[in-house]
């Protein structure tokens, strides 16, 4: 059974956290809370966690993983990005979107794209960003839509009841929303609009 954890919106209590971190350190898989809606996540070197995701949400070797990154210095470390698109993305982060960039060898291969490319973003919330603070490191991540539904889950109580036996644990800190982010793929140099989600889309068109 997954553990349950109410985590304030605004003061997430440290404790909390820590317990947190430590479990995804152990191989945890978590539902956790962003400034889009719930996503799936697991540490970034997590075979089996990736599998969990892929089983989950019936994923492809296609699918863009995405790495959740605490700041810009962070996000640097893991993608290759030019001057012109590091100013796009800076403008951009923290918030509400995806960048599909050319990862560098700090991406283990596993999640990598067939194009060698990777999602990376920076979120713009209390909770999320408190646990990668702790974590030391992003966290991978997928949008936690399960096959055949339009929208995501927007409700820990009901990510805990579906995901039982799923998850390992589900951060509770209060309706994130059910739209997705925005992505943008930046990796052929210009940006290209993969998905509309919450990010407003229109200073990349």
């Amino acid at each position: 059974m997954a553990k349950y954890f109410d985590v304030h919106p605004d003061n997430p209590q440290p404790r909390t956290i820590g317990q947190i971190a430590a479990a995804i350190r152990d191989d945890a898989l978590i539902a956790y809370p962003t400034d889009s809606c719930y996503a799936l996540g697991c540490r970034l070197g997590s075979r089996t966690g990736i599998d969990r995701i892929r089983t989950i949400r019936k994923l492809d070797d296609r699918h863009h993983f995405t790495l959740v990154c605490r700041d810009f210095a962070q996000l640097g470390q893991f993608v290759r990005i030019d001057n012109d698109v590091f100013r796009a993305v800076k403008a951009s982060t923290p918030g509400r979107y995806t960048f599909i960039l050319p990862a560098t060898k700090e991406v283990p291969r596993m999640l990598q794209h067939p194009k060698k490319t990777v999602g990376v973003r920076i979120p713009d919330h209390v909770v999320t960003q408190a646990l990668l603070e702790e974590l030391g490191e992003p966290l991978l991540s997928s949008t936690l839509l399960l096959p055949g539904e339009d929208e995501p889950m927007t409700q820990g109580w009901e990510i805990k009841d579906r995901l039982d036996h799923e998850v390992d644990a589900v951060l509770d800190s209060g309706d994130c929303g059910t739209e997705p982010t925005t992505v943008i793929d930046f990796s052929g140099g210009e940006p290209e609009i993969v998905r509309v989600g919450a990010g407003d889309v229109s200073r990349f068109e």
